[in-house]
């Protein structure tokens, strides 16, 4: 038995060209949306990509065939509507669905109906009828009141879950904890490139701490120094920055008998005791030794982008 249905075709063709139309506009819902999970697919290997295919196959085939079971039940139920006339005055399925879950029984208007659904009130004519609450609107409405005492034993009687500020405050530990990792990592990083002259107070009292201890038998505890060169100067042997301190720190100078600390002290204490002896320049030591080297001059670095008489229009006089 051959039957055709082209209002059923036309409708099947309406579906294809819906499912055709939202697979082409992935790409331009891609790039208009948030690109974090693209940065996600480019991190997987190729095994998880192919699974991720895969997957995306198996539930595009399970979309397809659903789209194909509703379309074939329409097309027999229009045929058995078509085969057996009692069946066409009975409702669909989606008539019962609608009537149950959306749009509710309405109560007839009209005649003595009408007059039962009239309120007392008015307004410019226009009188309400006391109709019920359509059903969705309704089972939303018990959905909300459900999730509001769930929510409320959950978060306030059980406590098991944490409030906006407790999550709060959980970010700012993790926050604090990572920032102080960054530290750490930056510290352990230093080296004669990338040191500073830090001239915070606690850095300074460790570089002090660690001078005593280990510099002032060669240099003195003022810095007038002894069998090593004063430090209160401007006349230095290897150099006078930040960074050329603390290479000689780092280092040392076997040869003038003066061991290398980079085993016995950390980047970050080299750091501080590096800058606590530039501190130590144009102090009035004691006992002052001789100057030895020659007198540093820091080094003015010119901008990058400054103009040269060409490039301003300066013209030479005659």
């Amino acid at each position: 038995m051959n039957h055709k249905n082209p209002a059923a075709m036309k409708k099947f063709k309406s579906l294809l060209f819906l499912l055709a139309g939202m697979i082409t506009a992935l790409p331009t819902m891609a790039q208009t949306s948030d690109i974090g999970w693209v940065d996600k697919m480019q991190q997987m290997d190729s095994s998880q990509l192919t699974l991720l295919v895969i997957l995306g196959v198996v539930l595009g085939v399970i979309v397809l065939l659903l789209i194909l079971m509703i379309y074939l039940m329409s097309f027999m139920m229009s045929v058995f509507r078509k085969e057996n006339p009692e069946l066409a005055s009975q409702p669909t399925w989606w008539d019962e669905f609608k009537l149950r879950y959306i749009t509710g029984k309405m109560k007839p208007v009209g005649g003595k109906e009408e007059k039962d659904l009239m309120m007392d009130h008015s307004y410019d004519g226009i009188v309400e009828l006391d109709n019920h609450m359509p059903p969705w609107l309704a089972n939303i409405f018990y959905i909300t009141i459900a999730f509001g005492v769930i929510y409320f034993t959950y978060f306030s009687v059980l406590g098991l879950g944490k409030t906006q500020l407790e999550e709060y405050e959980e970010e700012l530990r993790i926050a604090a904890v990572q920032a102080e990792e960054r530290a750490s990592l930056a510290l352990s990083t230093i080296d004669e490139t990338t040191v500073v002259f830090d001239t915070s107070a606690p850095a300074l009292a460790s570089g002090k701490s660690i001078y005593d201890a280990n510099c002032i038998a060669c240099h003195a505890s003022d810095g007038g120094g002894g069998v090593g060169p004063n430090l209160t100067d401007e006349y230095w042997i290897h150099g006078g920055s930040i960074n050329d301190i603390f290479s000689v720190v780092k280092y040392g100078v076997v040869a003038k008998g003066m061991i290398p600390w980079q085993d016995q002290l950390s980047p970050e204490e080299m750091q501080n005791v590096s800058s606590y002896i530039l501190t130590l320049v144009g102090t009035s030591p004691v006992n002052p030794k001789a100057p030895e080297g020659e007198i540093y001059e820091p080094t003015i670095e010119e901008p990058i982008d400054a103009l040269t008489e060409d490039e301003l229009g300066v013209e030479k006089a005659d």
